[in-house]
């Protein structure tokens, strides 16, 4: 009988450690893991990467995370959101073997005591869906539905391939990815230490994030934004729906800060006729010189190249130390 009862109690035991066992590798599945990445070239830092970041708003990318050098838990940092993030840091593994070298940038600055300490969180885009969500799309709906429509069919642009994503996008890093960053990494989360940057049409969503998520986005820079929205072309009638957008959703000049700028060439040939407009449109909301900027760079082209060559000043203008910090 006592054996009986003791093989019993093996039995219960045996199942509650395998309940657990099972309940933890549930947990385990459910964990997002980042990982050293080791076949990037660096100049400076560490790079942490998420492998296919789940989301249920957007298809899983690639993020990377960039630490500065003597990265330590010991203290807190800002954090910056930048769009296109295979692009950032390693011209050997781009399409186009060019980089913004963000890593050898930021490691400058921090160096050189010119920004405050700054983790960059680095969102991969999707080819086939970057058009998509990238496009400000409470903007896009202001236009009328025959606008809408021969835009969509348009032969030569992806929105008509997956619909807008844009506000689905913004949910997976405001809902998704910045709690995850939050947590994992020592990161000061209220919205004064928390930016977004792109260009081209990364520029149009970091614009458009700040002005949807004020509460957690303090400045956008705005690099060679693509104001066309499309393809540039005579009386395109998507540029106003943008201006129209801003003007009733700029967040207080009190409290917030945005950067722009353009170049000459190439595709940035296409946007100095917007100049005017745009600088009306924040004047008027209050904005000066201390918190907006709107630059030319004459000669300048689209490509990371160029937007490297002055990388520089907006994160500057963002993070820039106050005078007893850079004692």
């Amino acid at each position: 009988m006592k054996l009986k009862k003791f093989i019993i109690s093996l039995f219960f035991i045996s199942l509650l450690f395998s309940c657990k066992e099972e309940k933890k590798q549930t947990i385990v599945k459910d964990v997002i893991v980042s990982r050293e990445v080791e076949d990037i070239n660096l100049s400076s830092g560490t790079l942490q990467r998420i492998d296919s970041f789940p989301s249920k708003f957007i298809k899983p990318r690639n993020v990377d995370v960039l630490l500065p050098n003597n990265y330590t838990e010991n203290k807190k940092y800002a954090v910056l959101y930048m769009h296109d993030g295979q692009m950032l840091f390693d011209a050997t593994k781009t399409w186009n073997k060019q980089e913004w070298k963000v890593d050898e940038i930021v490691s400058i600055l921090l160096e050189d005591k010119k920004i405050r300490d700054i983790i960059v969180v680095a969102i991969w885009n999707i080819p086939e869906t970057r058009h998509s969500d990238y496009f400000p799309q409470k903007a896009f709906e202001l236009l009328s539905k025959k606008v809408q429509d021969s835009i969509f069919n348009e032969a030569n642009n992806n929105l008509q391939v997956t619909g807008l994503n844009a506000d689905n996008y913004l949910k997976f890093i405001v809902q998704e990815l910045k709690p995850y960053v939050d947590k994992q990494f020592s990161a000061l989360t209220d919205y004064q230490n928390t930016f977004i940057a792109g260009s081209s049409m990364g520029g149009l969503i970091s614009m458009y994030a700040v002005c949807e998520y004020p509460e957690i986005f303090a400045a956008a820079v705005c690099i060679s934004t693509h104001w066309p929205g499309i393809i540039p072309s005579d009386n395109n009638p998507v540029p106003a729906t943008f201006f129209s957008y801003m003007e009733a959703n700029l967040p207080s000049p009190k409290t917030h800060k945005f950067y722009f700028d353009y170049g000459t060439e190439t595709l940035d040939q296409y946007y100095p006729q917007y100049l005017d407009v745009v600088d009306k449109i924040f004047f008027e909301k209050g904005y000066t010189e201390k918190n907006y900027m709107n630059l030319e760079f004459e000669g300048a082209d689209h490509s990371e190249e160029s937007w490297n060559r002055r990388f520089d000043i907006p994160l500057i203008f963002l993070l820039k130390r106050d005078l007893d910090e850079s004692k």
